[in-house]
């Protein structure tokens, strides 16, 4: 059962139209989790990511891993 309730943030660079996904980082300390989710579609599927993975992704973003070829 979850006592606290997720605060949902949608980074600043998602300003492209819409195609964006959130996450609640209020979670991370007390469950070890970052929840996503769709923010077209807050009512639908939320996934639970652990803490280190979800670093280990933010970290590849801001090096590029993922930049098209």
């Amino acid at each position: 059962m979850m006592t606290e309730s997720p605060r949902w943030f949608t980074s600043s660079y998602s300003s492209n139209g819409g195609a964006c996904v959130e996450v609640a980082v209020n979670l991370v300390t007390a469950r070890g989790i970052v929840p996503v989710r769709d923010s077209k579609c807050v009512d639908g599927p939320v996934v639970d990511v652990r803490t280190a993975a979800f670093s280990a992704f933010v970290a590849g973003v801001q090096a590029g891993t993922f930049d098209a070829a």
